[in-house]
């Protein structure tokens, strides 16, 4: 079973940064993203990016804002958020699949972190 735990969560004005971890147990390298559940809506797809991290895809919401990136020596998966709106309220959610595909559908997500929240103040 691999465990993905999330740090890097917390409160922050609008216009502001936040930068999002994720670590992976294990040694096996996995398609990684970022998911986001805001108060009343359903999850929804953020951010993922290949087990080479050669290939990233975008929500349209977040494009030019947010940047992913991994690191597989430390089997770790970043999340930099910059320009944060009020409506990037969420909690978010790390995910590991075998592809980008299944992480963009939502549908193919192997292994899910616990979550963890992001406020942006208005």
């Amino acid at each position: 079973q691999v465990q993905l735990v999330e740090s890097g969560g917390g409160l922050v004005q609008a216009g502001g940064s936040l930068k999002l971890s994720c670590a992976a147990s294990g040694r096996s390298s996995y398609a990684m993203g970022w998911f986001r559940q805001a108060p009343g809506k359903e999850r929804e797809f953020v951010v993922c990016i290949s087990r080479s991290g050669g290939r990233t895809y975008y929500a349209d919401s977040v494009k030019g804002r947010f940047t992913i990136s991994r690191d597989n020596a430390k089997n770790t998966v970043y999340l930099q958020m910059n320009s944060l709106k009020p409506e990037d309220t969420a909690v978010y959610y790390c995910a590991a699949s075998g592809d980008t595909p299944a992480l963009r559908s939502g549908s193919g997500v192997w292994y899910w972190g616990q979550g963890i929240q992001v406020t942006v103040s208005s």
